[in-house]
């Protein structure tokens, strides 16, 4: 078979389908393979006329139809799968060629695979994709990691396909190897911490204001058009005025309230540990999913507790309704912060030289958290690329202040009315702590000294110390 396409992709399911077709839509010759021939053979059927196909049935005739410098893109589950796959391809290929993971891979895999390809003179490009099934047809966000070359070669058709903003495409070389995978991670992180916020701002707004799913919905609706625009608010308000046809209930009410998790949320939160980031809001968020699958312990709970906190009577509703926007407006701020921290350790951490400002430039069209709130974080970076945290950049710390006393007087409502709100609180906790000039660690260190012999600096002079605990309370330099 003669070369003829441009790039190539295998694994047909719904992300890797629409990706196919999303590329040939931009003029762009696609060859696509699928471990099971019958979708190879459905997509050429029913979107042949969409651009230019060349299906393949089996491995070898497919990388044999893709144009040198090779560029496949791998879009199968993450994990064992994806490495079967490359062990398939590998042999197949020829020094130069390019292997591209589209998956939600783990960051840590791709740095292992990148290295063992890189050993065979082939490219490998962790490459995070963002928007879902609907993105993936109609332009996601694209985060890219792997050399400068193999950007060179993969730049053109990935930046076609990307969404694209006030003319700038959605997708940017993020950095060598795990970058791209990294980042998108971490994007997914924020995108935990983003829902359950918004699932607690719709909790206090019908548990604690009494409010209906579709007079919620009309909330949203409102809170849309104003700074918290954004993709998951706009949804949220579908779902909410939504109503089931089986029962005439509204549709959240039919529901199971036991969320599932894919484990990027996961991930994210336990590379922070490792790289001792406090990401708070998205830790919590990622728990509070854990606890709502954990359905046996929640019931044996209700057995011996009430189940129905006595709430706590309100004022002015509609003055609520509004201390819990500026609520979730100043939540989301300290997520987003957490996340960006995270996203600078990691590229110090691994070198990768990552432009926290340019990750909000492709974030803002595409992906799942897009918001108009990115174009504040996008000038943020800009006016000040070495900021020290998103919190003090002055847009942000005058919407933080602005909101402080409604946040804290949503939070200390929801613990009178027994509403949990685990990433209101946190959040709020994070900003408190940051902000203030001595915290409790100073005795969580003499404990550590007094029981281990950890030691711990002082406050009025060089060194580090240890103090005769179990002695004569002598105090000697470590």
């Amino acid at each position: 078979m003669a070369a003829e396409a441009t790039i190539g992709l295998t694994g047909l399911a719904v992300m890797g389908r629409n990706l196919a077709r999303n590329i040939a839509r931009h003029g762009h010759t696609i060859a696509v393979h699928n471990r099971t021939t019958a979708r190879t053979t459905a997509l050429v059927d029913e979107f042949g006329d969409e651009g230019d196909f060349v299906a393949s049935e089996s491995m070898e005739e497919f990388v044999a139809s893709i144009e040198r410098p090779r560029a496949i893109v791998i879009m199968v589950k993450a994990g064992e799968p994806t490495d079967a796959v490359i062990d398939e391809l590998v042999p197949l290929l020829d020094e130069g060629d390019i292997v591209v993971d589209g998956g939600n891979a783990h960051f840590t895999d791709t740095l292992r695979r990148e290295q063992a390809l890189q050993e065979r003179g082939l490219h490998f490009v962790g490459m995070g994709v963002s928007g879902g099934e609907e993105g993936a047809l109609n332009g996601p966000s694209i985060m890219v990691g792997g050399s400068d070359e193999a950007y060179e070669r993969l730049g053109p058709v990935l930046e076609s396909i990307a969404a694209e903003v006030d003319g700038t495409p959605c997708c940017t070389h993020v950095g060598p190897d795990a970058a791209g995978h990294f980042v998108k991670m971490v994007h997914n992180g924020i995108e935990y911490a983003d829902m359950q916020l918004i699932a607690e701002s719709y909790d206090l707004l019908r548990n604690v204001a009494g409010l209906e799913p579709a007079e919620i919905a009309a909330v949203f609706r409102d809170w849309n058009d104003g700074d918290l625009e954004s993709f998951l608010i706009e949804i949220t308000a579908v779902v909410l005025e939504h109503t089931d046809a089986e029962t005439g209930r509204p549709f959240v009410d039919v529901v199971q309230d036991a969320a599932e998790q894919k484990g990027t949320g996961r991930w994210t939160v336990q590379s922070a540990l490792d790289l001792g980031v406090p990401v708070t809001g998205i830790a919590e968020a990622t728990f509070a999913r854990s606890l709502s699958g954990h359905t046996e312990q929640r019931s044996a709970a209700r057995t011996v507790f009430a189940t129905d906190p006595e709430g706590t009577p309100l004022d002015d509703r509609d003055a609520f309704v509004d201390d819990v926007r500026a609520a979730l407006y100043a939540s989301k701020v300290v997520a987003y912060a957490q996340g960006f921290d995270q996203v600078a350790a990691g590229s110090d951490e691994h070198d990768w030289d990552v432009d926290p400002g340019a990750m909000a430039t492709i974030w803002r069209g595409g992906c799942i958290i897009r918001a108009q709130f990115l174009d504040r974080i996008k000038e943020a970076y800009a006016d000040e690329p070495d900021l020290t945290t998103l919190l003090t950049a002055p847009y942000f710390a005058d919407a933080v202040r602005d909101g402080e006393s409604a946040w804290r007087r949503v939070v200390a409502t929801a613990v009178g009315a027994g509403v949990p709100t685990p990433a209101f609180s946190s959040s709020l906790a994070y900003f408190d702590g940051l902000r203030r000039e001595h915290l409790p660690a100073a005795l969580i260190q003499a404990l550590r000294d007094n029981f281990g012999a950890h030691t711990y600096a002082r406050v009025d002079r060089e060194g580090t110390f240890h103090t005769a605990w179990a002695d004569d309370l002598s105090e000697s330099e470590a």
